[in-house]
């Protein structure tokens, strides 16, 4: 399996020019531990994660030193560190190194780049442009889709995907396109949070009416 088959495409993001409070708004609204940070033309160009906003002076968490160590410290690593807790926009506090893996990068690839650079998701370009968002909970989505049988994930488990990721996007009653979908032998996984019993017997009816699909797994968590 690739990153086109388990990615989140509908992500949440921000711009460098994006006041820091918003983002945290954001942060909490949605649960993620990071967000994406993007230009005008859609090119990522940071993350802004939840470590990033360990140590703010509001919260009294900024990082003190003895005067003889803050002596010897590099001004470089002071200013990071200043701009950490003091900066009032995302682009004075993200990750400007970013770590990316194009829609055709496989699964164990991510698996390790996650582990090896201790990170949670990783974010997905294409031509340098957002495209979607992997993280360990798709990774364990993935997993649970195939467990127990050889995978034999295929171009018609994608087109399954990418039909009823395209028909959910043309709903105005449902966001669950933020949410993820796997496919797995035309067997259909749904996961994440839904806000409604009519919502969810909804979303059950579309994915069972995609061309292709033999079942629908209700993975979905209710929020009502």
């Amino acid at each position: 399996m690739r990153a086109i088959d388990v990615m989140v495409r509908d992500v949440v993001t921000v711009r460098p020019e994006t006041d820091l409070a918003d983002a945290v708004k954001l942060l909490a609204e949605h649960d993620a531990s990071a967000l994406p940070v993007v230009d005008a033309e859609n090119n990522v160009v940071g993350i802004l994660s939840e470590a990033d906003l360990i140590r703010r002076a509001e919260i009294g968490t900024e990082k003190h030193r003895p005067w003889w160590l803050e002596a010897v410290t590099g001004a470089a690593t002071l200013a990071h560190e200043f701009a950490k807790s003091h900066g009032e926009r995302v682009g004075e506090i993200m990750i400007s190194d970013v770590v990316s893996v194009s829609e055709d990068t496989q699964l164990s690839e991510i698996a390790a780049l996650l582990e090896r650079k201790r990170i949670k998701r990783v974010p997905v370009t294409k031509d340098g442009k957002l495209v979607g968002v992997v993280s360990q909970s798709n990774l364990i989505q993935a997993l649970a889709s195939v467990v127990g049988r050889i995978d034999q994930h295929d171009e018609t488990d994608r087109h399954i995907r990418l039909d009823l990721l395209s028909r959910l996007q043309q709903q105005s009653w449902t966001d669950f396109g933020s949410r993820n979908i796997t496919v797995s032998g035309g067997v259909v996984h749904l996961w994440g949070l839904v806000g409604s019993p009519a919502e969810r017997k909804a979303l059950l009816a579309l994915a069972e009416n995609v061309p292709g699909v033999s079942r629908v797994c209700d993975e979905m968590i209710p929020a009502y």
